[in-house]
């Protein structure tokens, strides 16, 4: 008997290519049907079928306080009540500009785009005007959106389907592109001292999380801090991720390190299209209509997205959040790491602030090159046996996952449990 999942996935194949709107949707790494969602509330969601599960994917990090929050979700009614979108300034954009530069010091102006791909290639141009040069780096496993520039060796979806180039990038406009090891000291000095006058940026995440989570060396970034200010090359930290889910002034707080530009988005937006990117005023001030750096959106800084953010934003400065959020998600990694041992499962997990990285490998991974040495069948195993238990994480080996405000020590404690059962039965 088919399932309604089956059905609505063979009907979404018809107009939908692969049948989903964003690839590692498609369950193509892990095997089996996507499934599809009808409501979400807190910590929990349900599918078409009325099946509850755990969600530890949180619409890919956006929902830091769970689904469907109440004092989010009345933000945006207020909001969608006095109009969808102008196409003209709102005192929300202004609100919320200043509140980001507020919490992070490194802004001192912001642009509000729609998207985290559109903020990362608005961010590339903006370093490629203000310096004059051409050459970028990024490093082999880092995601920054489907840009042409950016698409080259790039994580996550990529990885996932084996292809980690896309199709339809010319030649040309990736030959701008140098690609380096994640964490390689070394690499990125012998790259500079070959190409220093030519590398306009350097974008890196902070905290990789689109090839499972990895997490930066501090000498790593310190290093490309010290690199970029010799050489006038911009730094640009994409935090689409990891802005306002590690910390309250993001990873580049807990690095502190100072860019001189910044990616935001996800959390940003608490669940509806909104990314940012900002920095130098100097930097930003290239931008048009004061400078030569063409950048549009007609939906940017859309009110309704905007209220979403604000609140969001408001939610997570409440003294202890982070405290709170940071000890849920090492209560989950620090349990599924011990039940993986008392079976004896080879597997390790880290976590920081609200994302984590589950690995079946000894250790957790510090490079492109350790993850892809993990054991991706075992995910896959346990991926499903999991999802049979109601608990669903990221249906892909190279995704971090994502604990909410909304998750009880009773649910991190569910999860435990059914991986225990799951690791007993040899997964």
């Amino acid at each position: 008997m088919t399932t309604s999942n089956q059905q609505l996935f063979e009907r979404s194949q018809q107009y939908i290519p692969g049948g989903v709107n964003s690839p590692v949707r498609a369950f193509k790494s892990v095997g089996g049907t996507p499934i599809f969602f009808e409501r979400g509330q807190g910590a929990y969601f349900w599918d078409v079928e009325g099946q509850t599960y755990i969600d530890y994917v949180g619409s890919w990090g956006p929902l830091i306080l769970g689904h469907a929050h109440p004092a989010v979700v009345k933000k945006v009614q207020d909001a969608a009540s006095h109009g969808m979108s102008f196409g003209a300034p709102t005192r929300a954009e202004l609100e919320i500009a200043e509140l980001l530069c507020h919490l992070l010091p490194s802004l001192e102006q912001v642009r509000l785009v729609s998207s985290g791909t559109e903020a990362g290639m608005s961010a590339i141009r903006l370093a490629r005007g203000y310096t004059g040069r051409s050459r970028i780096i990024k490093f082999e496993g880092c995601y920054h959106g489907h840009d042409d520039a950016l698409l080259v060796k790039a994580g996550s979806g990529a990885l996932t389907f084996g292809h980690p180039s896309s199709a339809g990038v010319p030649a040309e406009t990736a030959g701008h592109t140098m690609v380096l090891d994640y964490n390689d000291v070394a690499g990125a000095k012998q790259a500079f001292s070959e190409f220093g006058s030519e590398i306009a940026a350097v974008i890196v995440e902070p905290i990789a999380g689109n090839m499972n989570l990895v997490r930066a060396e501090p000498a790593f970034l310190e290093t490309l801090r010290a690199l970029c200010t010799q050489h006038g090359s911009l730094l640009i930290l994409d935090e689409v991720m990891t802005g306002f889910r590690v910390g309250l002034e993001c990873a580049q707080g807990l690095y502190q390190i100072k860019p001189d530009l910044t990616i935001l988005g996800k959390v940003i937006g608490g669940g509806m299209p909104l990314a940012a990117f900002g920095g130098r005023r100097d930097v930003m001030q290239c931008l048009a209509p004061l400078g030569p750096v063409y950048q549009a959106g007609t939906l940017s800084g859309n009110p309704v997205a905007v209220a979403a953010g604000l609140e969001t934003l408001r939610q997570i400065q409440v003294p202890g959040f982070f405290d709170k959020l940071s000890e849920q998600t090492r209560q989950l990694t620090a349990g599924l790491t011990a039940a993986a041992r008392r079976h004896g499962v080879t597997f390790s997990a880290q976590a920081v602030g609200g994302m984590f990285g589950l690995y079946f490998r000894q250790e957790p991974p510090k490079s492109f090159a350790e993850v892809m040495d993990s054991d991706r069948e075992a995910f896959n195993r346990f991926f499903h046996a999991m999802l049979k238990a109601g608990v669903y994480f990221a249906p892909s080996a190279f995704e971090a996952g994502f604990v909410s405000a909304a998750h009880s020590d009773a649910d991190i404690a569910k999860t435990v449990a059914a991986a225990e059962h799951v690791f007993s039965q040899g997964v």
